[in-house]
């Protein structure tokens, strides 16, 4: 069994969810994460001991929208879309040097594409798991990340999935399902 590490963002449930309910969260099996909250957002930071990545994530996100009515989880962290300054430190290289490789002054060139710009200075972001199937096309093998970063991409499509479909109409659902079923 392995340990991974993730936090999951929760929304719903009372005002005060944690001043109520942390102790139920423990009772119910979330002993192994810290709660907090940070700008009205409640977070759980996990240390889960478990086969594989998906069933720590599956297994604490069961345990914690099972204890308090309306609390769902919104998505796992670390996200999949990253900032220069995200890339940098997950590759542990300074900003300037994944700034040349964007640019490609570094490397074989051909760095994904941003995803998407935001705010008024549009501001990049690229999606982990292409920047490290570039790095692993590149050579600089990514030691089982490029896995991990499927596997939480994967929970927050579903969790997303999962909160527009419960404010569409079936018919919307119905001709979205195909979609999703597709790929293999």
């Amino acid at each position: 069994m392995t340990v991974y590490g993730f936090t999951l963002v929760l929304v719903g449930g009372p005002p005060d969810l944690l001043e109520r309910h942390v102790d139920d969260f423990y009772d119910a099996g979330c002993g192994d994460a810290l709660f907090g909250e940070r700008d009205g957002a409640v977070y759980a930071d996990f240390s889960r001991e478990a086969a594989g990545l998906a069933n720590a994530v599956s297994s604490a996100i069961s345990d914690v929208e099972g204890t308090v009515d309306g609390v769902v989880v919104a998505r796992v962290e670390p996200d999949a879309l990253v900032t220069l300054a995200d890339i940098a430190e997950r590759l542990e290289r300074s900003e300037e040097s994944v700034r040349l490789l964007i640019v490609g002054k570094r490397g074989p060139g051909r760095f994904p594409v941003p995803v998407a710009r935001l705010g008024r200075r549009k501001s990049r972001l690229w999606r982990w798991t292409d920047v490290l199937s570039w790095m692993d096309s590149w050579h600089v093998a990514s030691a089982g990340r490029d896995r991990d970063a499927l596997v939480i991409e994967a929970i927050n499509g579903a969790l997303a999935y999962r909160r527009a479909s419960a404010c569409l109409h079936e018919r919307d659902i119905c001709e979205i399902a195909p979609l999703v079923a597709t790929g293999r």
